[in-house]
């Protein structure tokens, strides 16, 4: 028995100090995500920029010593230098090429407590010099043990959503306004903070470079068009029509995501700043009219930026429900994090119901590739954080509370064309 219990311990302590292998193509850049070329196929190249760092990052349960190296593709005779920081630690190598993938070693480090742990490559060559193509870093050692990294192609965050379960009363009543507001604490470029989602589109804005923002408004198309790819394979019958838009807004289709009408209103909205949308809906014989309404802070009105004619309809609003999303994965490693609320909504005899609860979901790359997704409170209002490699995470289906503000918003809509 003591024999087995021997063979026991030896097979966990084994297993405990497997070699970890995590892919280049995981890896970010800073500060630049487009420093050098990320890819499946070809890991990390194209690296000559010694200003440029590569980062991985994952999350360590045990506490303990590990040992690092990274695998390294340099033309044959060729030398690169590079350092490679843990906690506070950094270790020196100096590789010379052989054309092939060849494992350099860092040595020991000691990480000292659980949580997520960065990984940092540095090349100490001249600017313009080749660095090398990594292929993957290279963990062992009792700190391995349980550790988690993404090792997904995707490295985008986890888009996280907030819904809210409309009181059955309310529903009964009709909803036909939905009133939200949204202030971004944390909005690196790639981000879109949904604000006024619903059975047949979305509202909200977005962070499309670092010098243009904007508000999105978008309708989607009927029966194939929820998802299709593009909109020629759509019946017309199925398209959703512009009926409206506001002035200096561009208005088009949409597709890859479903299809659909597309609105956008090129606007720097700033960080920080409780950002003011309005959502109607108009239902008709077989169609509703929805109407995206957003507060502009300079001209200190409400603005329209389109009404959309959604065909095979004909209801108020459902399904209502708020989202962040990462949609571009080369820095997918920043937090992204904004506070929703309040949300009021107006139902068909003119009355306005406070929204105080709702619930946490997240898409699959939030199931198990990246566990740093969050919903809360947090000054009265609920926020969503994904992204950052913060510890800890929200469950699925969490629901939430938000304390009331009483005050139902005072909107004077313009005139629809």
């Amino acid at each position: 028995m003591r024999v087995l219990s021997s063979l026991l311990v030896l097979a966990s302590t084994i297993a405990a100090q497997a070699e970890l292998r995590i892919p280049a193509f995981t890896a970010y850049l800073d500060p630049d995500p487009n420093g050098a070329k990320v890819s499946e196929r070809s890991g990390v190249s194209g690296w000559t920029n010694p200003k440029i760092t590569v980062s991985w990052f994952g999350e360590i349960k045990t506490p303990g010593k590990v040992t690092a190296s990274v695998s390294v593709n340099l033309p044959k005779d060729a030398t690169s230098k590079l350092k490679l920081t843990v906690g506070k630690t950094s270790h020196e190598a100096e590789v010379k090429g052989t054309g092939e993938n060849q494992p350099v070693s860092f040595g020991e480090f000691e990480i000292s407590k659980a949580g997520y742990a960065r990984f940092t490559l540095a090349s100490l060559n001249k600017d313009g010099a080749e660095a090398g193509k990594l292929d993957a870093l290279v963990l062992d050692g009792p700190a391995t043990a349980d550790a988690h990294f993404n090792v997904e192609p995707r490295r985008n965050a986890a888009s996280v959503h907030l819904a809210y379960p409309v009181a059955k009363e309310v529903a009964e009543k009709k909803v036909v306004g939905f009133y939200n507001e949204v202030t971004a604490v944390e909005d690196p470029v790639a981000t879109y903070y949904m604000a006024c989602g619903f059975h047949r589109g979305y509202f909200g804005m977005q962070v499309n470079s670092a010098t243009e923002r904007r508000i999105i408004f978008s309708v989607w198309d009927a029966a194939s068009g929820r998802n299709a790819k593009d909109r020629s394979t759509v019946e017309e019958e199925n398209h959703t029509k512009l009926l409206a838009k506001g002035e200096g807004v561009e208005a088009g289709v949409f597709g890859n995501e479903g299809t659909g009408g597309h609105s956008h209103l090129v606007y720097p909205w700033k960080t920080g700043e409780a950002q003011k949308f309005y959502l109607t809906a108009a239902p008709g014989d077989g169609y509703t009219d929805y109407s995206g309404f957003y507060f502009h802070p300079e001209k200190k009105k409400w603005v329209l930026l389109a009404t959309f004619r959604a065909p095979k309809d004909g209801a108020a609003l459902h399904g209502l429900y708020s989202f962040s999303e990462n949609f571009g994965g080369s820095n997918g490693h920043l937090q992204r994090k904004a506070l929703y609320g309040p949300q009021w909504l107006k139902t068909a005899d003119g009355e306005w119901h406070e929204q105080l609860t709702a619930t946490f979901s997240h898409d699959g790359t939030g199931k198990t590739a990246r566990l740093d997704r969050f919903m809360g409170v947090e000054k009265g209002e609920f926020f969503l954080s994904q992204g950052g490699f913060v510890p800890g995470f929200t469950k699925f289906g969490d629901p939430f509370t938000r304390p009331a503000s009483k005050a139902p918003p005072v909107i004077e809509l313009p005139k629809v064309p």
